[in-house]
């Protein structure tokens, strides 16, 4: 075989190192800088996706502070016009109540005023029936009939007493 005669070594020994230093030269000088520039993208691309992720998540946390604030006062607008209503709601219940008391009030009156007439009318009755019935009384005891006016007095002493 050729290649292992001690002649033919030297001179092989020289072609490759001309060989590895041109296919190194070749590599380094044409690979490694797009290589490196590649790696470079890749890098710079990381480091910004990275830093707009940083700035998304400080975004979304002012955009949840923000909505949590907006909850918070919506709530208490809420809790506020629940309470204003239930004020006004309890207003006007007691504005019904109100007119429903003054309403009985004057139904009240006026039966009151019903009432004490029936009993005026009634006690009228009652002292013309006691006089006509002291008067057939008498009659009948004295067999005369004494005067309307006298039996009506006396009815009314009986009556008051």
């Amino acid at each position: 075989m050729p290649q292992f005669e001690i002649a033919n070594f030297l001179p092989q020994l020289a072609w490759l190192g001309i060989c590895f230093v041109l296919l190194y030269f070749v590599v380094v000088r044409a690979t490694l800088p797009k290589l490196g520039k590649v790696m470079q993208a890749r890098d710079d691309k990381v480091t910004g996706d990275l830093a707009s992720a940083e700035a998304a998540k400080a975004d979304a946390d002012r955009t949840t502070e923000a909505y949590l604030v907006e909850l918070h006062k919506a709530q208490e607008a809420a809790r506020a016009a629940l309470a204003a209503s239930r004020s006004d709601a309890q207003g006007a219940i007691e504005a019904r109540l109100a007119a429903a008391d003054a309403k009985m009030e004057a139904h009240l009156a006026d039966a009151q005023q019903r009432l004490d007439g029936a009993r005026d009318r009634a006690l009228a009755e009652v002292e013309t029936i006691a006089a006509d019935a002291a008067a057939s009384i008498v009659e009948r005891l004295a067999g005369t009939r004494p005067a309307e006016a006298a039996a009506a007095a006396a009815a009314r002493a009986a009556l008051a007493r």
